[in-house]
């Protein structure tokens, strides 16, 4: 390296990630977190924003390819150790001759490095590990093929990613994290065939349903998304229909006025298409957050836990857990969601189980835990449950008459 320390930011297919680098090597690598400044806050002790020197801007431009197309080759990219335990470099020298599309297990590695006894030990280095992607910590599984941990953002969901952009051979938990219902690479046969082999009861309903419905909603943004279960909340589907098309009439008419412009609006007008006080406020909240870059886009959740992405869009006034859950399966098509609290659901299980009462959401929550990593899959077939018992079967959407936590 050719340069006195200091760290930076760059453009990448996952986001923005960022470096770290002293006149030996790079110090950290870092891949995106929610926002730039919690990207900025990990390398900022690592020395003050520079552009980057020649040697630091080649590594970059590997990351990048790296990112893009998962085969480049990282393992000449110099690295400064100084800041790290003499066992935790050997470890991170054994684990960066992990080719790409390969995996290997923290035992395996702790028997290469001398003795079974040192797995723990492997795991505490791969979870500390400052240089992700340099030193492919990602490529590290548990016994069995299990996924492990990952301590970068996103969590096994960019572990996940990570892997299949190098085209590793993922477990069905992984799998589970990248796919997308809708997509190309979602096997449908097969998450049937997984419920219906450790669920015989939900394997009947799914005789009698027949083949998987389920198609995403298309939404430009998450605003426009959010907007719109706001608007139907608490309404059948005919009701809200007539009343989101009436509140689009005050933009373009073909989607909720963007946020500036709803801003802009009067609390009249938005009362006058039909919304209540409550939705006028929900929406105007949402248009503020939304215009602070309090809201993540659908590229930044692509790389968040479901988890996180509810936190984030939960602190939206208006947006419960059900209309973030709804999102997560309707729009980003996330094949593992259960909401619990859905009356549907629950009412899917009372009629598929043949239940007295009306299940608790920690009962379909426990009966649910063998359902995964393909849970929507499953909440869809307990929704048809319910229109089985109505007598008709409908397709391809959510019902129009969902239960509102």
């Amino acid at each position: 390296m050719d340069a006195a320390a200091g760290h930076c930011l760059f453009d990448t297919d996952f986001g923005r990630a960022g470096l770290a680098w002293s006149d030996r090597g790079l110090t950290a690598v870092q891949l995106p977190e929610s926002s730039d400044a919690q990207t900025v806050e990990r390398l900022r002790r690592h020395g003050p924003a520079r552009l980057p020197p020649p040697s630091v801007a080649a590594a970059i431009e590997q990351l990048q390819r790296h990112l893009a197309h998962g085969r480049e080759d990282l393992t000449g990219i110099a690295l400064d150790l100084r800041a790290v335990p003499p066992f935790y470099e050997k470890v991170y020298e054994r684990v960066r001759k992990v080719a790409p599309g390969e995996v290997v297990s923290y035992g395996e590695l702790a028997r290469d490095l001398g003795s079974p006894a040192l797995s723990r030990a492997v795991g505490q280095a791969m979870a500390k590990n400052p240089f992700l992607l340099v030193v492919p910590c990602h490529r590290v599984t548990a016994a069995g093929g299990a996924a492990g941990g990952f301590s970068a953002h996103g969590g096994l969901r960019t572990k996940a990613r990570l892997l299949a952009r190098e085209g590793a051979s993922l477990t069905a938990e992984l799998r589970s994290l990248v796919v997308r219902i809708g997509d190309p690479s979602f096997d449908s046969a097969a998450a049937v065939a997984a419920l219906s082999e450790r669920d015989p009861v939900l394997g009947a309903l799914i005789a009698k349903v027949g083949a998987f419905g389920l198609t995403r909603a298309v939404a430009t943004s998450t605003y426009d998304s959010l907007a719109r279960a706001v608007v139907y909340q608490q309404l059948t589907g005919k009701a809200a229909a007539t009343i989101f098309a009436r509140v689009a009439a005050l933009g373009d008419g073909e989607a909720c006025p963007q946020p500036i412009l709803l801003l802009a609006l009067s609390d009249a007008a938005l009362r006058g298409a039909g919304l209540s006080a409550a939705k006028v406020a929900a929406l105007r909240d949402l248009a503020t957050k939304t215009l602070a870059g309090e809201v993540p886009s659908l590229a930044e959740m692509d790389s968040m836990d479901d988890e996180d992405i509810i936190a984030r869009l939960t602190a939206v006034r208006g947006i419960g857990r059900w209309s973030a859950e709804m999102l997560l399966m309707f729009t980003l098509g996330r094949p593992d969601v259960l909401p619990v609290g859905d009356y549907g659901v629950r009412n899917g299980v009372r009629f598929a189980y043949g239940l007295r009462e009306l299940p608790s959401p920690e009962t379909v929550a426990r009966r649910g835990a063998r359902w995964k990593p393909w849970r929507t899959i499953a909440s869809w077939y307990l929704w048809r449950a319910v229109d089985l018992f109505r007598g008709s079967i409908t397709t391809g959407v959510a019902p129009e008459e969902p239960g509102i936590p």
